[in-house]
């Protein structure tokens, strides 16, 4: 039997509890299942802690993460805490450190779930966000000088290297590879930034000559936005910078009906660090203790982990769980126009799981 080490980092709002709905899913998925086991280990991180020691997570965290074969992450972020002490101090102190440089999110119209966008069913909202995760314009490179004075002076400088953008390129160009239609799109905003989205232009083109089976065009980030909403059957993979893709995949989980059931995986794909796979909703503080958080996303999530780590059939059984789940209108969360709670869901995903004999 195959055993996975796996720390799970509630962090803050819905977070503690849609991680906790998502754990309880994965050991029911592995006890019907049998041929692997899930071995979870919580760590209290996240603002809360920040409150008692002024750090959102021990000085150690990292190394303690390392012997770890994957991340189940909830969510960060307080009202009461600066956001970018939250987002440096625990989410992107795991994922820059270790080299998550591929953020990864899947995006469609699961059943029984109405996007916004009129006579765009299913199958014409089926996605895969790449998201460069290491560097572009959250380097956090940059500073503040003078700070208070009429002459204050703050910089936020993006970096593009020629391997970090060769190798989300690559990436990409084997996402869009593997599925059916084998169809990229490359987002840009080369015609403003001309040194280093000239040279992410540049380097697509490059890695395109090695994928003569990949059809590939590029869009200008502001377009984007309107070829989602008016041709979303125009588009399967897309790559983007790391601030692009973080708000185009924001907009692609709204068309597909909720930001609520969006999966991400932050994968450092050669396996020298755990990946770390999350919901992208956030913590959701105007919700919390409420029981209402739609914890789809964070199972979703799960299958993308369940992948990862080498268990595609057990993948398949849960995502099979979450769309019949889906499927029925009272089994949806306030997020999706219904009145289910996050224990109901949990416990019909459940029920669906010891359900399935296919």
């Amino acid at each position: 039997m195959n055993s996975y080490k796996i720390a799970a980092i509630p962090g803050d709002g819905i977070g503690k509890e849609v991680i906790a709905a998502g754990v309880e899913v994965l050991q029911a998925l592995a006890a019907r299942y049998g041929g692997f086991k899930l071995d979870f280990e919580s760590f209290d991180w996240g603002s809360d802690y920040y409150r008692k020691h002024g750090v959102m997570m021990p000085e150690n965290g990292r190394e303690t993460l390392k012997s770890f074969d994957a991340i189940y992450f909830g969510a960060v972020g307080a009202p009461d805490v600066p956001d970018h002490v939250t987002l440096w101090g625990l989410r992107l102190a795991i994922c820059q450190p270790f080299d998550q440089y591929a953020n990864v999110r899947p995006t469609r119209i699961l059943p029984g779930i109405e996007g916004p966008l009129r006579n765009v069913a299913a199958k014409d909202l089926d996605w895969v966000i790449v998201r460069e995760n290491s560097e572009g314009e959250y380097a956090g490179q940059g500073g503040r000088s003078h700070r208070g004075l009429p002459e204050e002076v703050a910089t936020e400088v993006s970096i593009f290297t020629r391997a970090g953008v060769t190798r989300i390129m690559r990436f990409a160009f084997e996402v869009a590879r593997s599925r059916p239609r084998k169809l990229l799109t490359v987002v840009t905003k080369s015609n403003a930034q001309r040194h280093g989205m000239v040279m992410w232009d540049e380097i697509a083109a490059e890695v395109a000559a090695d994928y003569p089976d990949v059809t590939w065009d590029k869009m200008l980030v502001d377009a984007m936005t309107m070829r989602m909403t008016l041709k979303p059957q125009s588009l399967d993979t897309i790559v983007a910078t790391n601030l692009h893709a973080d708000i185009l995949s924001d907009l692609a989980a709204a068309l597909a009906g909720s930001l609520g059931i969006a999966p991400t995986a932050n994968l450092n794909p050669e396996r020298r660090f755990p990946s770390m796979f999350e919901p992208i909703h956030g913590s959701a503080f105007d919700i919390t203790g409420k029981g209402i958080a739609n914890p789809v996303g964070t199972f979703w999530t799960a299958t993308m982990m369940l992948e990862h780590l080498g268990e595609k059939p057990a993948a398949e059984r849960l995502m099979r769980a979450i769309e019949r789940v889906t499927a029925d209108p009272l089994l949806h969360t306030p997020d999706l126009g219904g009145s289910a709670t996050t224990r109901q869901v949990t416990d019909a995903v459940i029920g669906a799981i010891h359900g399935d004999n296919v």
